[in-house]
């Protein structure tokens, strides 16, 4: 190697070192830490159990068993059916940004050793928002579990419906919540988890359909945002409203479970809903 380009190789590797365990100041509760303890602990503050969003991508590698996950429906990708201004410029952005093709990940995967559908929502892609290609794909992977008879888990995260693609986007609210329900028809599990936040047609539709739906802590869950429902009601709501703990309290959801105790909850879950499945032998 050009002794140079070492060098510059070299001063790369220590910059990283040093930026490392860049100092973080909590948004929750104002302590301070290193980059390096937060991501240590799942990206959940170690003082107040806040818990900081995260990518799809990093929720299948902490909650997936290693090696099992295989995507599917990746082809699958919005297009421009109206002619939005600047929305296809966005999407490429986005796509560039993230590089991710759109705002789910989609694939079968094992969780604790049982294989299951598994779909993963990202907020950093157009805010996790639904357009046909996010609802195309749930639908699909429902309706190949389906065949499958393999349980289904969703991790769901959202500002709502895409409406960049006006009623193509709100027409998947019914074309998923008809898969879960064929989906459920044969006995088949589905679990729901919500993450912060999952709001409008998401929360809506296929999210709050799920067999068993569990939640982060913190959560932000709901329809119409705190803000819309105060000005069209003209009352202050109630304190923690549309937050896990509050829905938990009121029955809206199962469980909250923080994310270092959530893949053996899904796994305990699965485990108790049927046997897990042989491997071959080689």
């Amino acid at each position: 190697m050009n002794p140079f380009a070492r060098k510059k190789q070299l001063l790369s590797a220590l910059k990283d070192i040093k930026d490392d365990n860049n100092p973080v100041t909590c948004k929750g509760c104002g302590e301070k830490y290193g980059e390096r303890e937060l991501r240590e602990n799942m990206y959940v503050c170690p003082v107040c159990g806040r818990h900081y969003r995260v990518s799809a991508p990093y929720r299948i590698k902490t909650t997936v068993d290693k090696g099992t996950f295989k995507e599917i429906c990746r082809s699958i990708t919005s297009g421009d059916p109206l002619d939005f201004p600047g929305y296809g410029e966005k999407l490429s952005e986005a796509r560039k940004k993230t590089g991710l093709r759109e705002a789910v990940i989609c694939g079968t995967g094992r969780i604790d050793g049982i294989k299951a559908v598994l779909c993963f929502m990202d907020s950093r892609f157009f805010m996790g928002s639904m357009g046909s290609a996010v609802g195309e794909k749930i639908t699909r992977c429902f309706e190949y579990a389906a065949r499958k008879k393999l349980p289904a888990v969703v991790f769901a995260t959202s500002g709502g419906a895409r409406m960049q693609e006006g009623i193509l986007s709100l027409m998947q609210m019914a074309k998923t919540s008809a898969a879960v329900s064929a989906h459920g028809e044969k006995g088949l599990l589905f679990i729901s988890v919500m993450t912060d936040p999952t709001t409008g047609g998401v929360t809506a539709s296929f999210a709050s359909l799920g067999d068993i739906i569990l939640a982060e802590p913190g959560a932000l869950i709901g329809f119409a945002g705190p803000r819309v429902i105060e000005q069209t009601i003209g009352q202050e709501l109630p304190e923690g409203f549309q937050r896990a703990e509050y829905l938990l309290e009121h029955g809206q959801i199962d469980a909250v479970v923080d994310r270092r105790e959530l893949k053996k909850t899904l796994g305990d879950i699965l485990r108790l809903h049927g046997k897990p499945e042989r491997r071959k032998s080689s």
